[in-house]
């Protein structure tokens, strides 16, 4: 990863930053989908755990033609106005690095029984012993409301930020431009 792209998001009085974040994000996930490379890495520089929040500025990080050619797509359609976006810019001097990866809750004990049942072939009444009602699992971290294009349902995309790390690890990135096990220069 060479070069980054800077998408801020800009102050509107209709709608809040994380309605309009979502809203980017999903353009954004829709627009790597069609570039089919998985070389595109995000991150979002004024992420808060605390809060939680992504902030209002998204990162795209990646080779210069990669990004030239997600950019291309024209993805950002529609979000223009509520956007400033530079172009693709060589990656400063960096020493730091970190995985930004997606984290899945274990929150709906129903949904985890159902499955217990199928995967060991036996009853709900098992399950149910097995996977008791206070087994949920929240979660406290900063996430982007997206709607699935195959089931039509709002899910939550929780988003981590790993620890900054001295060494860049390659990988490869998910259609949400995650990875798991690739980094992106932090800066």
């Amino acid at each position: 990863m060479d070069h980054y792209i800077d998408i801020h998001l800009l102050p509107d009085p209709e709608f809040p930053p994380n309605l309009l974040m979502n809203a980017l994000f999903a353009k954004l996930h829709r627009g790597l989908v069609e570039n089919g490379k998985n070389r595109i890495g995000v991150s979002f520089p004024q992420h808060d755990n605390k809060r939680p929040t992504l902030g209002s500025l998204l990162r795209l990080h990646g080779q210069a033609t990669d990004l030239e050619g997600l950019m291309s797509n024209n993805w950002l359609a529609g979000m223009r106005d509520h956007a400033s976006v530079n172009d693709p810019k060589p990656i400063p001097t960096v020493t730091a690095y970190r995985r930004v990866y997606r984290v899945q809750a274990k929150s709906n004990p129903e949904r985890l029984r159902r499955r217990y049942a199928r995967r060991h072939q036996t009853n709900m009444e098992t399950a149910r012993k097995a996977i008791p009602d206070d087994s949920a699992e929240y979660l406290q971290l900063p996430y982007i409301t997206l709607t699935s294009h195959s089931t039509g349902q709002r899910f939550r995309l929780f988003i981590a930020h790993g620890p900054i790390t001295s060494t860049a690890t390659q990988g490869a990135f998910s259609h949400y431009g995650l990875s798991r096990d690739g980094t992106i220069p932090w800066f």
